[in-house]
C-alpha cells in the first residue's frame, strides 16, 4: 500500500457505474429480493401512467430466455432531443440517474416509480435492455448491453397504432445470486397494483410454464379487503374512509375487527408501493383509532373519563388496507427500496381524514363501536393478569435456568464486545470439538447439540418451552429473554449462527432452531441477528492444491482446474472435517460464506411454519401432494453475505 494520496488517487464513477459498483445501494440487496425490484420499477412506472388515467392493460411476460417484459398502454416515452441535456429522451430515462418526467408535477401528480432512477437502475443491472416507445403514431426503439451502455442508436421503426411503453430486460448473473424470476413472487405485487389502481388490468404470462393469471378490482380496496377476510367471522362490518388533505396529500383505507382474532395487519401502500416497513401513514392511521375510539367510549361511559384504550389492544383483530397518494414535492421514502414512507406530513394528512369520518360511523354504528371498546377492555384486564401470573412464574423458572450447569455444553468466548461476537450452534459433539479447537476464543463461542431441539411452533407455556433443555440452554446463552420480554439490546451475540450437517437431520435442525426463533424471538431475525453457516461439500485436492466447493457446479470446475490425479473427499458432516478445515472455510470471517435470514413477508412466513411444522397434517399432506418442489426448501429467505 503506497503512502502517496493525493488526487490522482481519487476515482470518480460516471453514469451507472455507481449502480453496478454498488447495487445494494439501490436495490437493497443482490439476492431474489434485490432482483425483483427491477421488476417493480418498471412495472412501478407503468402504474403511474395507468394512474394519470392512460391505458386500461398493463402485460408482465416472463420470457423462456429468462428476460421480463412489461408493456403498457401509457403515452409513450419521449423520443424526442433535449437540447439542454444535450441527449434524447430514451438516454434520459434509462442511461440518467435522477432524471425522468416525475420531478415536474405538471407530468404526474404523484408517482410511485421513479423514471431514471428506477428505469436507469434497472439498465444498469441488466446484460441488455430493450425500449420500444409507441408514441406520436412511431415505434421508436433503442436497446442497451452490459450495464445500459447504449448498444444501438435510436431508431424509428415507421407506423404503428399501438401507443405506450415496451421494455424488455435481462438481468446480469454477474450481478445476481439467482437471475431465476418468480411468478408467485410477481403475481403477488401485480395483485397488490390491480386493488390500488382499479379499472385496470394486470396480464402476467410465464413463458417457461405456460403459467398465467389475470388481475383486476373493479371495487379496489374494498374487495381486496373482502377477499382477505373471507370465511372470517368480523366484529366490525368492512369500514371504507377516502378523502384528501389540504396539502393534497389523498388518503383512501379499508378496514374492520375479527372476532376471535388477536393479530394486528395493516397492508399499506404509498403512491402505489406497497410499504413493507410501514411508516408514518401508518403511524397517522393507528393514532386516528386510538383517538377515536377512545373519544367514543369515554363519551358513551364505556370507560372513565381519566382512563383510555390501549392502543396495541384496541388493534388486536384489526385488518387494514390503506394506501396514500403523496405529490411528489412531499413524497420522501426511507431508502432507495422505498420499504418505508418518510413524507411526516402523511401522520396528520391520514388521521384527520380517518378521524373525521370514523367519528360519525361509531356514532352511527353503536353495536360495532361497543364491541371492538369491549374486546380491547376485555384484553387489557387479560394481559394484566397474565402478566402477574407470568411474573410469579419467572421469579420460579429463572432460578431453574439460572442453575443449568454450562460447563459441558457451552464454550463462551472471552470478549464483552457482545455485537462482535458469534454464537455458532453447531450439530453433535463430534463437530462440537472441531469447532472448539478451530475457533477465534476471543470472539467466537461454541455450543452443541444433543438431539433435535423441540418444535415450538405451538407452544405458548412457558413450562413446556423451558422443560426442553436444548431450548431453555439456547435461551439462557443469548441472553436477551423471549416471547414478549426479549430485548435485543440484551444478547450476548451480534451474531447467531446455525452450523448444521448438510443432510436431511441437518435441515431439520436448522428448521426447528429457525422456527424457535420466529416463535420465540423474532426481532432477534428482524434485526438481522441470525445466519447460516455453509460448509463445502467437496474439497478437491493433488498434492498441496486444494479447492472447496459448495455444490456439484463448482466441483465439476474444480475437477478441472487441479487436472490429473485429482482427488475428492465428499463431507457429509461437520464432524469428517479436520478442526482447521472447519476454520478455514466455515468459521474464519475473511473466507467463510453465510447466509443472512430475514423475514420478508411476516404473513407468508407464518403461515409456511404453520403448514411445515405445525398440527394440521392434512393440510401438510395436500400440500406436499400438489406442490411438492424438491429445489425448494426454503421456508425464510436468505441473503448471502460474503465477509470481506
Amino acid at each position: 500500500m503506497s503512502d502517496k494520496y493525493d488526487a490522482k488517487s481519487l476515482t470518480v464513477l460516471h453514469g451507472l457505474e455507481p449502480v453496478r459498483e454498488r447495487p445494494g445501494m439501490y436495490i437493497g440487496s443482490t439476492d431474489t429480493v434485490g432482483l425483483h425490484h427491477l421488476v417493480w420499477e418498471i412495472v412501478d412506472n407503468a402504474v403511474d401512467e395507468a394512474n394519470e388515467g392512460y391505458g386500461k392493460h398493463i402485460y408482465v411476460t416472463i420470457h423462456d430466455d429468462g428476460s421480463l417484459e412489461v408493456c403498457d398502454q401509457g403515452r409513450g416515452i419521449p423520443y424526442d432531443y433535449n437540447a439542454r441535456e444535450k441527449m434524447n429522451g430514451f438516454q434520459i430515462v434509462y442511461q440518467t440517474l435522477h432524471g425522468g418526467g416525475k420531478f415536474d408535477e405538471s407530468n404526474y401528480k404523484s408517482a410511485g416509480g421513479l423514471h431514471g432512477v428506477g428505469a436507469s437502475v434497472t439498465n444498469a443491472l441488466s446484460v441488455w435492455m430493450e425500449v420500444h416507445s409507441f408514441k406520436d403514431g412511431r415505434d421508436h426503439f433503442m436497446r442497451f448491453e452490459n450495464g445500459g451502455k447504449k448498444a444501438s442508436p435510436l431508431q424509428d421503426l415507421g407506423p404503428t397504432t399501438k401507443r405506450g411503453t415496451d421494455v424488455r430486460f435481462l438481468p446480469d448473473g454477474s450481478i445476481f445470486s439467482d437471475t431465476n424470476f418468480s411468478f408467485d413472487r410477481i403475481a403477488q405485487h401485480l395483485d397488490d397494483q390491480a386493488c390500488l389502481t382499479k379499472g385496470v388490468t394486470f396480464h402476467l404470462l410465464d413463458e417457461r410454464s405456460g403459467r398465467k393469471q389475470d388481475f383486476y378490482y373493479e371495487n379496489g380496496l374494498l374487495e381486496y379487503y373482502l377477499r382477505h377476510t373471507a370465511g372470517k367471522d368480523g366484529l366490525t362490518s368492512a369500514i371504507h374512509i377516502e378523502g384528501k388533505s389540504e396539502d393534497g396529500i389523498k388518503v383512501e383505507v379499508t378496514f374492520g375487527f375479527l372476532k376471535d382474532n388477536y393479530d394486528e395487519k395493516i397492508i399499506s401502500f404509498a403512491n402505489g408501493v406497497r410499504t413493507g416497513d410501514g411508516g408514518y401513514h401508518v403511524t397517522g392511521l393507528k393514532k386516528a383509532l386510538t383517538n377515536c375510539f377512545n373519544s367514543y367510549a369515554i363519551n358513551h361511559k364505556q370507560i372513565r373519563s381519566n382512563d383510555s384504550l390501549d392502543g396495541d389492544c384496541l388493534r388486536e383483530g384489526l385488518v387494514a388496507i390503506l394506501s396514500t397518494w403523496v405529490p411528489e414535492h412531499l413524497l420522501q421514502f426511507e431508502g432507495q427500496t422505498k420499504g418505508k414512507l418518510g413524507t411526516k406530513e402523511a401522520i396528520n394528512a391520514v388521521d384527520k381524514v380517518v378521524e373525521s369520518k370514523l367519528s360519525y360511523y361509531l356514532e352511527e354504528h353503536d353495536g360495532e363501536a361497543s364491541a371492538v371498546v369491549k374486546k380491547t377492555t376485555d384484553e387489557m384486564k387479560a394481559r394484566v393478569q397474565a402478566e402477574n401470573a407470568r411474573r410469579k412464574e419467572r421469579e420460579l423458572l429463572k432460578s431453574k435456568i439460572s442453575s443449568f450447569n454450562l460447563s459441558d455444553k457451552l464454550t463462551p468466548c472471552s470478549s464483552k464486545d457482545y455485537l462482535r461476537n458469534e454464537l455458532f450452534i453447531v450439530e453433535g459433539d463430534s463437530a462440537g470439538g472441531s469447532a472448539k479447537k478451530g475457533r477465534d476464543p476471543r470472539h467466537q463461542a461454541i455450543l452443541p447439540l444433543r438431539g433435535k431441539p423441540k418444535n415450538t411452533t405451538d407452544v405458548e407455556d412457558e413450562k413446556a418451552l423451558l422443560g426442553n433443555k436444548e431450548i431453555a440452554t439456547l435461551i439462557y446463552t443469548i441472553g436477551a429473554g423471549f416471547d414478549s420480554d426479549f430485548k435485543v439490546k440484551d444478547i450476548h451475540y451480534g451474531k447467531v449462527i446455525i452450523m448444521t450437517d448438510a443432510d436431511d437431520d441437518g435441515s431439520h435442525i436448522q428448521s426447528l432452531l429457525l422456527t424457535f426463533f420466529y416463535s420465540h424471538m423474532k426481532p432477534l431475525l428482524e434485526t438481522g441477528h441470525v445466519y447460516i453457516a455453509c460448509p463445502p461439500l467437496y474439497r478437491v485436492y493433488n498434492g498441496k492444491k486444494e479447492i472447496y466447493c459448495y455444490d456439484d457446479t463448482e466441483l465439476e470446475k474444480a475437477k478441472q482446474a487441479i487436472g490429473k490425479g485429482y482427488k475428492v473427499n465428499r463431507y457429509k458432516g461437520l464432524g469428517e472435517m479436520n478442526y482447521d478445515q472447519l476454520s478455514t472455510t466455515t468459521m474464519l470471517p475473511e473466507k467463510r460464506k453465510l447466509l443472512r435470514v430475514f423475514i420478508q413477508d411476516d404473513e407468508e412466513c407464518k403461515d409456511k411454519v404453520n403448514l411445515f411444522l405445525g398440527k394440521d397434517t392434512d393440510r401438510r399432506k395436500d400440500w406436499i401432494e400438489n406442490n411438492i418442489d424438491f429445489t425448494t426448501k426454503d421456508t425464510f429467505t436468505k441473503e448471502v453475505e460474503r465477509e470481506k
